[in-house]
């Protein structure tokens, strides 16, 4: 039976990084977000749940009436995704819907990402006074 020992430096990595070095910045990558996706949270606090919503039999009649109205729904499934998460996030703290987070994972996103998400907009409507309980 072989052993190896994983506190050594592994001998494919070539500059000697250890297993430990590997392992914090595979998960500082699995958690974190990219600017754009950090802006896209950020850009979510402002829509409303109704925005989560396909348009119904009203949003078409006013798109008759008034013609094309803006809609919220971005072109990219991946960041549609943490969008919808971050919206109800936004609104409804830690109580999102199981769905939100099953298409926030099938959408690539890990449970690292799921848990700074959350942790972060919890925190952040912390300090926005007045404006959530």
């Amino acid at each position: 039976m072989a052993y190896i020992d994983f506190a050594q430096p592994l001998p494919a990595v070539g500059d000697g990084i250890s297993l430990p070095a590997i392992r914090d910045r595979i998960k500082a990558v699995a958690t974190g977000f990219s600017a754009m996706e950090w802006q896209i949270v950020r850009l979510a606090q402002t829509d409303g749940l109704p925005s989560l919503n396909e348009p119904g039999r009203w949003s078409r009649f006013k798109t008759l009436l008034f013609g094309p109205q803006p809609h919220f729904k971005l072109a990219d499934t991946r960041l549609e995704a943490l969008r919808r998460l971050a919206v109800e996030a936004w609104h409804e703290g830690f109580a999102v819907r199981p769905s939100a987070i099953r298409h926030f994972r099938e959408a690539g996103f890990s449970e690292g990402q799921l848990e700074t998400l959350l942790s972060a907009v919890t925190a952040a409507r912390r300090t926005i006074k007045g404006k959530y309980p």
